[in-house]
């Protein structure tokens, strides 16, 4: 069975034929319901399927007309690339003509003809006044200029006519894609004696095959796949476009309902608030206000939240607005979903939009980032390649992985790494760090300017120094190590500093010597370490024993460290001369070769110093990562 992957929707009023058409159509009751049977009304979701002339399989799912129903109604409509609107030629265009239309409008669909049935009930003059009267009403529509055609269902005139029209729309209607990563809305929840649990849906993205394994959402369950439908033939593959029926093994069916999500593990999740684009209806009677308390449809969810409106104080009928909508409960979707928002008492359509993002954050209305961000995410939909442009612009904390970005425009990580590459190409993106990570060049400039910055003005506040601590920089900057370390690598290679051993960064143009009072101290100070070898001075005796102030002191022994004069051995307190300290090293190195581990008395003695002086000297070796403890005992690093 080869399947044309779209999939036909019925919309009108009640009572107006969708059934009876379908039927005639499949040769399917799509009514399966009991109650629907025996009150001849249609009252939640039914499915149905024909054959294209080239032999292709179609899907068809026929909704309920009646307004207690719409809800169903929509939840049917996820999914539908080609529309029947059918009406009645003896009522001609009833109040759900009008709103089924408006949800088809706001649900996105180009699509569809307009099939006006029951003519074998009046005279033609009536069909013609029916036809002109459905011509006005959806004038300014998709279906502006989408045939009307009569017929009958129950004489069968017109039937030729209209399948020949169908026929031939539906074998010219795009096909969905199957990029992107797997998603299904739950339509229907059933369980099967000896099968286990059996979802259907019309997946939105993606495919799945026999054996996947799949997350059930938002409760975030997982189950394996046990067997696939596609309008009920057994495959291993179904796709987005395809009307398809899930076999779980392993998922009790009384843990999923409609409304439910079924996609790839790890790429999507619940969400209690999304930004959004937002068209108010034409024909309503007054003004949306802020903070007005909606019903949301999305995919097959309903669910109860608040309207809260961004960029104007009322939203009139028939204007757009951006809007975040913030839900009693979690809903799944992603950027480009379309959706409606009912009144929530009394449910009537309000009006509809398109996804722009799954909010992480309350947005406060009026605020110009806001709005600067959610436009630019608006003008990406079209493209994955510009989603991800805005997701790296927006990215917070630094750089990411394609895995991580991969997950926010739910693309495979392939697709996500061949994107990236292409904005590198761009100059829009770059890749940084070790290891690799990526980052909007335009985030990239902004935080080389903060941390040029920040480092300039720490050198301007201590102009005797040349060298500057990375912990002290990550304190004035406030940026994840890992992000700084790759920012100050960027910079580095642009050739404005260099970094040093022990994490520490010079200004390549900046070459500082001690002068006057510093420079006096500091030739004093290393005179007096040189003399005391290995039972140096603390500052503060530096400063009795040189007759200067502790301020002077401390800033003339920072100056020595950069130089690479002096060494902080406990810094602060401990500090010892280049000469002594690389004795030191030597005679530790030497200690270690001759007795397989450090022997400290023999040193002590070598060093003429005392335990006060070794214990901090030899800690700082070991931090420097010349020695290494092992048990009770030091042995030189292997490395």
């Amino acid at each position: 069975m080869e399947i044309q992957p779209i999939v036909i929707g019925t919309a009108g009023h009640i009572d107006h034929g969708k059934s009876t058409l379908v039927k005639v159509l499949t040769g399917i009751d799509p009514d399966r319901l009991k109650e629907e049977v025996e009150r001849g009304m249609t009252i939640d979701l039914g499915f149905a399927r024909f054959q294209l002339p080239d032999g292709r399989t179609v899907g068809v799912v026929d909704v309920p007309g009646h307004e207690r129903f719409v809800k169903n109604m929509v939840a049917g409509a996820t999914g539908i690339d080609l529309v029947v609107l059918v009406v009645a030629a003896d009522d001609g265009v009833m109040p759900q003509t009008r709103e089924h239309l408006a949800i088809m409008t706001l649900l996105g669909l180009t699509r569809g003809v307009i099939a006006l049935t029951k003519i074998d009930m009046v005279d033609p003059a009536l069909v013609e006044m029916a036809t002109e009267d459905v011509r006005a009403t959806v004038q300014g529509t998709f279906l502006e200029d989408a045939p009307i055609l009569p017929v009958s269902s129950i004489t069968g005139e017109g039937l030729d006519e209209f399948k020949r029209v169908l026929f031939k729309l539906a074998s010219e209607t795009r096909a969905r894609e199957t990029g992107g990563i797997f998603r299904m809305p739950i339509q229907r929840v059933f369980s099967a004696h000896g099968f286990g649990t059996v979802v259907t849906g019309i997946p939105m993205s993606g495919a799945v095959k026999l054996g996947d394994v799949l997350e059930i959402l938002p409760k975030g369950q997982t189950g394996k796949v046990r067997g696939l439908h596609a309008y009920q033939q057994t495959v291993d593959t179904i796709r987005a476009g395809h009307s398809s029926a899930i076999n779980f093994g392993d998922v009790d069916h009384d843990e999923v309902t409609r409304g439910m999500v079924v996609a790839t593990p790890g790429y999507f999740r619940g969400v209690t608030m999304i930004g959004a684009r937002l068209c108010a209806l034409s024909s309503l009677e007054r003004p949306i206000q802020d903070r007005t308390e909606v019903r949301l449809h999305t995919g097959t969810s309903e669910a109860l939240g608040e309207l809260v409106l961004l960029d104007c104080a009322v939203l009139e009928p028939g204007q757009e607005a951006l809007v975040q909508l913030r839900l009693s409960e979690p809903v799944v979707c992603a950027p480009g979903d379309r959706f409606v928002v009912r009144l929530a008492s009394p449910a009537w359509t309000l009006g509809g939009g398109v996804v722009l993002e799954e909010s992480k954050h309350r947005l406060k209305a009026f605020k110009k980032f806001v709005l600067e961000e959610l436009t630019r995410a608006a003008d990406s939909l079209s493209s994955p390649r510009e989603l991800l442009d805005v997701v790296l612009a927006r990215a917070q904390g630094g750089a990411h992985t394609p895995e991580q970005l991969s997950v926010e425009i739910k693309r495979s990580k392939e697709d996500t790494e061949r994107l990236l590459n292409d904005l590198k190409g761009q100059g829009r993106a770059q890749r940084i760090g070790s290891p690799p990570r990526w980052i909007h060049v335009e985030r990239l400039k902004s935080a080389e300017s903060k941390v040029m910055a920040a480092i300039t003005q720490w050198f301007e506040a201590n102009p005797h120094r040349s060298l500057l601590d990375v912990r002290d920089l990550r304190r004035v900057v406030n940026i994840d190590p890992d992000h700084l370390t790759a920012v100050l690598a960027e910079i580095e290679k642009q050739g404005a500093i260099a970094a040093e051993p022990g994490g520490l960064v010079r200004l390549q143009a900046r070459n500082v010597r001690p002068t006057g009072v510093v420079g006096e101290t500091a030739g004093a100070i290393l005179a007096a370490l040189d003399a005391a070898r290995f039972q140096p001075p603390s500052p503060d005796e530096l400063a009795v024993k040189l007759g200067k102030n502790s301020k002077d002191i401390r800033t003339a022994l920072e100056a020595l460290v950069d130089r690479g004069e002096a060494h902080a051995i406990q810094k602060g307190e401990l500090y010892l001369s280049h000469a002594t300290y690389d004795e030191a090293r030597t005679a530790i190195t030497q200690n270690c070769e001759k007795n397989r581990s450090l022997d400290i008395p023999s040193l002590r003695d070598q060093l003429a110093t005392t335990r006060k002086f070794l214990i901090p000297l030899l800690e700082h070796f070991d931090a420097a990562g010349l020695t290494i403890r092992q048990g009770s005992n030091r042995v030189l690093k292997r490395r």
